[in-house]
């Protein structure tokens, strides 16, 4: 409890951490590809409207490779070096795309146009698509990765058809540092020109580009990371405290979580009668079975009214109701509770007499009232919990069943506050001394 008080993880839930995230990070990976197959349907429909035949069935044939290159990494996605496998893919997916757009089609395929006249379409806008593809998998590295060598790929590509012997160049043009605006025109307008500024532009560009969306992909991560620590410590504190208790506690740890406050709760105590006796006949393994079975049936009683389970006693528990949801209803949901316990009770015992097992008789009282409630206890061990004279008298109620001959005490404060339709479930309303107490308090039994 000190791990999640004090904001670290235990070491088991650091290693649940991890599988989550590694959970997400194969969504966002199944995610993406499947992003990429749509994408590479819709590109090949446009091609298909834009090439005419049968220069679209190399381009065609060019994105069916694009798709083999991105499902290998796809299938290999849980293997054990599959993040270097997926990086290395992505370099092979620039390489592909740049080279489809900056290379010609085989001859007889494509236009009789210089090669220099294929950087001035914008196909390389396609490129952009993987950076895309990259941020969907929560890795601000593969964004960097893709944008890098999207950059370096395609600058390369650039300066070879630059440095190409039929290239126009500026550099070769001005040899005395200027030249008239038709002639630069005319230069602009050849062909075979190649222009070093578009390729800066589209390279710088590109890092810009690439630094936002890794940028975005981080703080994304970061939710992530966040939403999953969350979850991961709610269910490990689920396993030790209520899980509204666990629900506030992940909410609100840093906020001052579990400052004594004044509330109105209803109290619930239960305790199986006789228990002592019962597993004195039963052994140990079959009396913890027993146990087990009680508390596994109370908790899911108890929580199925958004009640928290505040201790387990023995054989028994004590559950409060109101003391961190703030809901004017507690006292109706404690009284439910309680009923709806004996119907489980009662279940439970006919499987038990079915196979000649002993009953079970469960106890139980309630009440309500103004109560602290808060954290308590040293900084090594902490406790949320109830403190009040409601706690007393609601132990005090569950005890009497024994002499009332009750299944269900409950206090005239609860069953008041509880409603009317509360009061309709109990058979019996008589006044009651409870021990160390000089006034008697009026209180509803249940058989």
């Amino acid at each position: 409890m000190r791990h999640w008080l004090a904001g670290r993880l235990p070491p088991r839930a650091r290693g649940r951490l991890a599988e989550n995230v590694r959970s997400a990070e194969l969504a966002g990976l199944a995610f993406a590809f499947r992003a990429r197959a749509i994408a590479i349907v819709v590109v090949s429909l446009w091609l298909l409207v834009l090439v005419p035949w049968p220069r679209d069935l190399y381009y065609l044939a060019a994105a069916g490779l694009f798709f083999i290159l991105g499902t290998i990494p796809y299938a290999l996605r849980k293997a054990r070096r599959a993040w270097a496998i997926k990086l290395a893919f992505t370099v092979l997916d620039v390489a592909l795309m740049t080279a489809v757009i900056i290379l010609p089609p085989p001859a007889g395929l494509g236009i009789d146009w210089p090669i220099q006249t294929r950087l001035r379409t914008p196909e390389f806008l396609y490129l952009l698509l993987l950076l895309g593809e990259a941020a969907l998998t929560y890795r601000p590295l593969a964004v960097l990765w893709t944008g890098t060598w999207i950059a370096a790929i395609w600058s390369l590509g650039v300066w070879l058809v630059y440095r190409r012997e039929d290239s126009v160049r500026f550099a070769d043009i001005v040899h005395d540092g200027s030249l008239s605006a038709e002639a630069a025109l005319r230069v602009f307008l050849d062909p075979a020109f190649v222009g070093l500024t578009p390729a800066w532009t589209q390279g710088i560009a590109t890092g810009l580009f690439t630094l936002l969306l890794a940028i975005a992909v981080w703080r994304g991560r970061g939710l992530l990371l966040a939403q999953v620590r969350a979850e991961v410590v709610r269910a490990d504190l689920a396993r030790y405290v209520s899980p509204d208790v666990a629900d506030a506690l992940t909410a609100r740890a840093h906020a001052g979580f579990g400052a004594p406050q004044t509330r109105v709760v209803a109290v619930l105590f239960a305790d199986v009668v006789g228990f002592t006796g019962m597993s004195e006949g039963l052994g140990p393994e079959r009396a913890f079975a027993l146990l087990r079975g009680f508390r596994e049936r109370s908790c899911k009683v108890v929580f199925r009214h958004a009640g928290t389970l505040d201790k387990f006693l023995g054989d028994g528990f004590m559950a409060t109701f109101g003391g961190l949801d703030g809901r004017g209803d507690a006292a109706a949901r404690a009284v439910a509770c309680a009923l709806d316990l004996q119907h489980e009770i009662d279940a439970w015992n006919a499987k038990r007499q079915a196979r000649g097992a002993e009953p079970v008789r469960v106890a139980v009282g309630v009440h309500c009232g103004p109560v602290v409630i808060g954290n308590i206890g040293a900084d090594q061990r902490v406790e949320f919990t109830v403190i009040g004279d409601v706690v007393n008298v609601a132990s005090r109620l569950e005890a009497a069943t024994r002499e009332l001959g009750g299944r269900i005490v409950a206090s005239e404060a609860c069953v008041t506050a509880a409603g009317p339709q509360a009061a309709g479930r109990f058979t019996r309303t008589l006044p009651l001394t409870l021990r160390g107490r000089s006034q008697p308090i009026t209180v509803h039994v249940a058989e």
